[in-house]
């Protein structure tokens, strides 16, 4: 079980989105408490809705937002998270990670994470086989961030191959293994 742990579920741009909600979901049953955050990407295949409804939490998607951070949303996500997911991982969003880039919320959060990162990719094949996006992975890994490696089935793109984002059953896994070995933050 989850109870009392904190943690962020970040949802890139990608068909996967659908997936992330599932794990959303899971997360909540297993009594954690989840803040989503949905890059403008995000939204464009996944509603902040869905999100609000499974956390019983507003979706945060702007970096901006003194009136519900004070501090910055990706300071205080940050500081209150025991972990953060990225589910779907998208090759943008490796990128950004992987180069130290903080254009939106989610990828300024996650300059701000001192705690454990799971990343689950999620791309077309040709993609994901790409020498860059394979590079992009090897730095996050190397700086910390822990991948839930794509599995190889149908892509939306209407072929079979590597890509696939992780099952949310899986991901779920990684983040009770992460977490068991680790004692919950101390509330701020």
């Amino acid at each position: 079980m989850l109870e009392g742990r904190e943690i962020v579920v970040g949802v890139s741009g990608g068909i996967a989105a659908y997936k992330a909600a599932a794990l959303t979901s899971l997360l909540v049953q297993q009594g954690a408490g989840v803040t989503a955050v949905l890059t403008r990407n995000a939204r464009r295949f996944v509603g902040a809705a869905t999100f609000a409804a499974l956390t019983g939490r507003p979706v945060a998607s702007r970096s901006f937002d003194p009136a519900a951070f004070p501090l910055g949303a990706h300071i205080e996500l940050a500081a209150r998270a025991d972990l953060v997911v990225v589910a779907p991982a998208s090759a943008d969003l490796l990128a950004k990670a992987a180069g130290g880039a903080g254009d939106d919320l989610l990828t300024t959060l996650l300059l701000c994470a001192e705690c454990p990162v799971v990343y689950a990719p999620a791309m077309n094949s040709a993609m994901w086989a790409k020498a860059s996006v394979q590079r992009n992975v090897a730095q996050v890994a190397a700086d910390g961030g822990l991948i839930v490696p794509p599995g190889t089935g149908w892509l939306s793109c209407r072929q079979t191959g590597a890509g696939r984002m992780a099952e949310p059953d899986e991901i779920l896994a990684m983040i009770r293994t992460t977490l068991a070995a680790r004692p919950p933050r101390k509330p701020s």
